[in-house]
């Protein structure tokens, strides 16, 4: 099964891609932790990342596009995946021929999302910074929007209310998932 999350930058899409992958036993991989862990890389190719990630910017489609598709050639994605983060534009979208059965849309407020990210304490992201995290928070309403339209129309998207408890979201993610693959539909 290959799953893909949407949602704004604190959305819950790692909590849930977790949860996911221990349910459907397929593993679960987040282009967020890729670019990071590149970033921490004293590569050019590294420095560019970060750079780009601390400005709050989106990595260009074509980097983007090839990192991802290199990850997803290893034998542990052979028979899926639950990919967070990716794609995030329509040229991506449109780039990305591999099969998806399901988008999941966790559908939060901006409000709700500056609010879960300022209280990750700990964590001490570089790429937490307020003017970062409100320019992804744009950008995803500028770019990743209209993928969400894209997904609708091919009918394999599931939008989910974000902003329910973990465990609620995560049974509505199961239920909609089944439904969608008996072929009813459940509001």
């Amino acid at each position: 099964m290959k799953i893909i999350l949407i949602g704004i930058q604190g959305a819950g899409k790692s909590t849930q891609g977790n949860l996911l992958s221990e349910k459907l036993k397929v593993p679960y991989l987040s282009t967020g932790h890729i670019f990071r862990e590149m970033a921490k890389e004293h590569t050019p190719n590294g420095r560019y990342i970060k750079e780009v990630m601390n400005a709050g910017y989106l990595i260009p489609d074509e980097k983007t596009l090839e990192i991802v598709s290199e990850y997803l050639t290893r034998p542990e994605y052979e028979k899926g995946y639950i990919l967070d983060g990716f794609p995030r534009t329509i040229v991506q979208v449109e780039a990305f021929k591999n099969g998806i059965d399901y988008v999941i849309y966790l559908k939060v407020s901006d409000k709700e999302a500056l609010w879960r990210l300022s209280d990750r304490t700990g964590e001490n992201r570089e790429d937490d910074t307020l003017v970062a995290i409100r320019k992804r928070i744009d950008l995803f309403h500028r770019f990743t929007e209209p993928v969400l339209d894209y997904y609708h129309k091919k009918g394999i998207l599931i939008e989910v209310d974000g902003e329910k408890p973990i465990e609620e979201i995560h049974k509505e993610i199961m239920e909609k998932i089944q439904s969608k693959s008996e072929g009813t539909t459940v509001k």
